[in-house]
């Protein structure tokens, strides 16, 4: 790994589309990345997201809280979270005062599942950037979506 062009075997008209393509590409390389580590765990990128989530509210927390909170925004949090709750790894809780909500919460079965969990070889791959790379990275990249 290491050259775009060379990897996908071809070269780019101008460098806004190689850098548009990069990004994707690179996006999706890291995603399969985490989904191959959390595969033997039975979850998904996007369920333990959730899961980090939960666990770094602190406290339970309505499920419009966690779908603004995800990395990746999708439709299926309710699905999600419905299999969360079935392996044991959440459980939802009706607000008394308004019953209409619903607040989540990890279990001790959750937060034991993401101490296990390593996501070392992502961690790999970043620190092949010096800080200041990485500083400079988010910059850039926080500088796209702004």
């Amino acid at each position: 790994m290491g050259d775009f062009s060379a990897e996908v075997g071809t070269s780019f008209p101008s460098q806004e589309i190689k850098t548009m393509l990069n990004i994707r590409y690179t996006a999706n390389f890291l995603a399969s990345l985490s989904e191959t580590t959390l595969k033997p765990y039975g979850i998904s990128s996007a369920q333990y997201n959730i899961l980090r989530i939960l666990r770094g509210a602190k406290e339970p927390i309505t499920m419009n809280v966690v779908k603004d909170r995800m990395l990746e925004k999708s439709p299926n949090t309710t699905r999600l979270t419905d299999k969360l709750c079935a392996k044991k790894l959440i459980e939802r809780v009706r607000c008394e005062h308004d019953r209409r909500a619903v607040y989540v919460s990890i279990t001790v079965r959750g937060l034991d599942l993401l101490e296990n969990v390593s996501l070392e070889i992502l961690h790999q791959k970043i620190t092949k950037l010096t800080s200041e790379e990485q500083t400079l990275l988010n910059t850039l990249l926080d500088k796209i979506r702004g």
